[in-house]
């Protein structure tokens, strides 16, 4: 095999082994370098309250209306964590679902009352285009998210990028 065909295949390989080619990155630079996993999170939210953490796990939804938040779950727990970002600033694509998705923010811990988890799911169904029942909520609730600022959706698709 002579040099150049070697350094053509060896190039080749290393390109597709860095798992880059087809990630979409959206908003600032991500900058921590090792996931929380979402069960530890979700275990002792006050202890990562205000800090800044990097999520990865699976999208499981996405805003239909503005793509301005996404909900994740890794391997870690059965349960989901909402990736909310301002409203503009980042735009998720419907797409996503089902991607793997690293992101990164800053973990927000709120009490709710029943009128405020009441109006949140109103406003929540208006966007997803579902019915809105009331009556399946009741009293207080504690809502942990992260307050989005980056995200790198891994893998993500050519004709996906090409509809933003």
């Amino acid at each position: 095999m002579s040099k150049r065909l070697f350094s053509v295949i060896f190039a080749a390989v290393l390109i597709s082994l860095s798992g880059t080619a087809g990630d979409k990155k959206y908003g600032k630079p991500l900058t921590v370098d090792k996931p929380t996993p979402v069960a530890d999170l979700l275990a002792n939210p006050e202890q990562f309250s205000g800090q800044r953490v990097l999520l990865e796990g699976t999208i499981t939804d996405v805003c239909e209306k503005m793509g301005c938040w996404i909900k994740l779950k890794d391997g870690s727990s059965a349960s989901e964590i909402q990736v909310k970002v301002d409203d503009g600033v980042i735009v998720f694509p419907r797409e996503g679902k089902g991607m793997t998705v690293r992101a990164e923010g800053i973990v927000s811990v709120t009490e709710l009352s029943e009128e405020e988890r009441v109006s949140r799911a109103r406003h929540e169904a208006e966007e997803q285009g579902k019915e809105f029942d009331k009556s399946s909520i009741t009293g207080t609730a504690t809502v942990v998210r992260l307050e989005g600022e980056g995200a790198v959706i891994l893998g993500i698709a050519d004709e996906v990028k090409s509809k933003e």
